[in-house]
């Protein structure tokens, strides 16, 4: 486990034990997108990197997907497990405590969904593309260097998207949807499937 790595175990321990970023809402791009490009479809297998207390996994599980969250945290894991045994879907969910700074192997083709959302790792982004299956939908929320002209969220370098950062990085894949705001927060989002 590299320093950086326990580092971020430990903050993310630590804001998960004082009960930060608990909440079970999803994010309304996921919300959006799922709308968009996946209603109609059978339920699939779901990826969800950097989880957390499952508000993602919870809400795909919930509509029949098969979804396995992946964490740094094992306090967030732990949290997301109480919040998934309470649902109907429980059975459909797995739980992997991982360190995604050092294991950048997701499996080959082994999901129809796979969402990142305010985690950035570039190094992991051709993992990404190696974990959907043809026809797969990747999803992708986060914060960029616009941030910094508001409060909270980071600041360092490495957890902010440059401009456009997120096409380039995955224009292998068919780009369905990209935006990029500045308003309340400085965010990118991407919808793109795999060819």
């Amino acid at each position: 486990m590299s320093p950086l790595e326990r580092d971020e175990k430990a903050l993310w321990n630590q804001k998960y034990s004082a009960r930060s970023h608990m909440s079970l809402e999803p994010d309304p791009f996921l919300v959006s997108a799922y709308s968009e490009f996946l209603a109609g479809t059978s339920p699939g297998t779901a990826l969800d990197v950097a989880g957390g207390v499952g508000r993602h996994t919870l809400w795909l599980a919930e509509r029949g997907w098969r979804v396995k969250l992946v964490d740094v945290s094992d306090v967030g894991i732990e949290q997301a497990r109480k919040n998934v045994a309470t649902s109907r879907s429980a059975a459909l969910v797995q739980f992997e405590v991982a360190d995604l700074e050092n294991s950048r192997n997701l499996g080959n083709e082994l999901y129809d969904l796979v969402l990142v959302f305010f985690y950035l790792q570039r190094e992991l982004f051709p993992a990404l593309i190696s974990a959907l299956k043809t026809g797969g939908l990747l999803l992708y929320k986060t914060y960029t260097v616009a941030q910094r002209q508001f409060p909270g969220g980071p600041s360092h370098p490495m957890h902010l998207l440059q401009p456009d950062e997120l096409l380039r990085g995955f224009g292998s894949l068919q780009i369905l949807h990209y935006h990029e705001s500045g308003q309340g927060k400085g965010v990118a989002e991407l919808a793109a499937r795999k060819s």
